[in-house]
């Protein structure tokens, strides 16, 4: 038993050290050497076998080309990842080197080819000057053969090689874009969290201080407190609503929210918000023109989020149009096939400052329009339409042209 062991840890040991001495390159200059030195020595024969048939010497040349074909692609391989044992898919520059490196190689098999040929014509001049001594013309046709057979093995190898280091370089840069994507996911998560759980924890003192302001505002107090307590309510309740707006923001981004679908109209929702901004619209001094469509325009979506979305659009528009201008709702419904029509609304107004920069820009957190930030607002305003209308299924765009500021959202009827 212990000798019947001893053989099969030994054969396990051999076995072993075989694949450990496959894997390494210098294994495959083995074969390559031994067909080369082969079709060498079977070259010479037919070049001096100058009054042999014409299919005699074609089928000797076949054999040659073979051996020879087998002897190039070991030296070859060899050569290239010898050369490139350094060479990694580790970075952002190895696609361009990799193009660089394959045009060099193709060069070099240019130039090699062109010696080669160049030999085997010279060949096949001498043997044209000798045909006195010579049935045919049969060898130097078979080493012009033997020079663009190779060649084209060469370029077979090169290209095979490439390929693979190209696949090496995709598979690497698919594990780097998952690692890069995961950390995004995480990082935008830990933000989402940061912000849920800040905005969480100020909601309560926030609110205490409310509170006690309106306290205040009910004692006796000097015209100048009372200045003073009014400025104080207003701001902490301007800080209160970005607050909250910053809190439902986090919390739709996360995924983390119930909705509640439910058919709406959307003309119905858009009168809705006019009448209930009535005195804001008055006090702004702008003028609503209001064009609502005869369709029908209802869709699926929850009340409360929609409801959000165009009092955003129409509070953006008023903050940020110039005075003195029209604003102009419109709702339509797109699309000829019945299952494929969406219910649209746009708002459009003139703005007040230099709209320099794009819908990316716009819709992100905290992003005003009016850069000197001399009109009341949070830059929450886009950013939560966008948001919300992404939770709800719809989709929400931004066109500039000029000084006219277009908000459009859809939604599926």
């Amino acid at each position: 038993m212990a000798t019947k062991w001893k053989s099969t840890e030994m054969r396990g040991q051999l076995k072993e050290f075989i694949l450990e001495i496959l894997k390494r390159d210098e294994i495959r200059l083995i074969p390559g050497i031994g067909c080369t030195v082969l079709s060498f020595f079977l070259m010479e024969v037919i070049l001096h076998g100058r009054f042999l048939r014409t299919t005699e010497t074609i089928s000797r040349s076949v054999v040659v080309n073979i051996f020879l074909g087998i002897g190039v692609w070991g030296m070859l391989s060899f050569l290239l990842r010898y050369q490139n044992r350094r060479w990694k898919p580790a970075h952002e520059r190895f696609y361009k080197e990799w193009k660089q490196k394959l045009k060099i190689q193709q060069i070099w098999l240019v130039i090699a080819e062109v010696i080669a040929l160049w030999a085997a014509l010279v060949n096949f001049r001498y043997v044209y000057n000798h045909s006195w001594m010579y049935d045919n013309f049969s060898t130097g046709y078979a080493l012009v053969f033997t020079a663009a057979f190779q060649w084209i093995v060469c370029e077979g190898v090169t290209l095979l090689y490439m390929k693979r280091k190209l696949e090496e370089y995709m598979e690497a840069l698919e594990v780097i874009n998952q690692k890069n994507l995961e950390a995004a996911l995480r990082s935008e998560q830990m933000k989402v969290d940061l912000i849920s759980n800040v905005s969480h924890d100020l909601k309560t003192p926030l609110t205490s201080m409310v509170g006690y302001i309106e306290l205040i505002k009910k004692e006796e107090l000097t015209d100048v407190l009372s200045d003073y307590v009014e400025v104080l309510s207003r701001k902490a309740l301007k800080l209160k609503e970005m607050i909250d707006s910053l809190f439902d923001l986090a919390k739709t981004s996360s995924g983390n929210v119930e909705l509640k679908m439910e058919p709406l109209e959307m003309n119905c929702l858009i009168e809705q918000v006019q009448a209930d901004m009535g005195d804001r619209i008055k006090e702004s001094g702008r003028e609503l023109v209001v064009s609502l469509t005869k369709e029908d325009t209802e869709f699926t979506a929850d009340s409360g989020y929609m409801y959000r979305i165009c009092q955003n659009l129409l509070e953006n528009a008023l903050k940020y149009s110039q005075e003195h201008t029209r604003i102009f709702l419109k709702t339509t419904v797109i699309g000829e096939q019945e299952h494929q029509q969406k219910v649209r609304f746009e708002i459009t107004n003139t703005a007040g400052y230099r709209m320099e920069f794009t819908k990316e820009q716009i819709v992100e957190r905290f992003a005003r329009g009016d850069e000197s930030r001399s009109t009341d607002g949070n830059g929450l305003g886009l950013a939560i339409v966008n948001t919300y209308s992404a939770a709800l299924g719809g989709s929400f765009d931004v066109n500039i042209d000029c000084d006219q500021f277009k908000a459009v959202v859809e939604f599926l009827k």
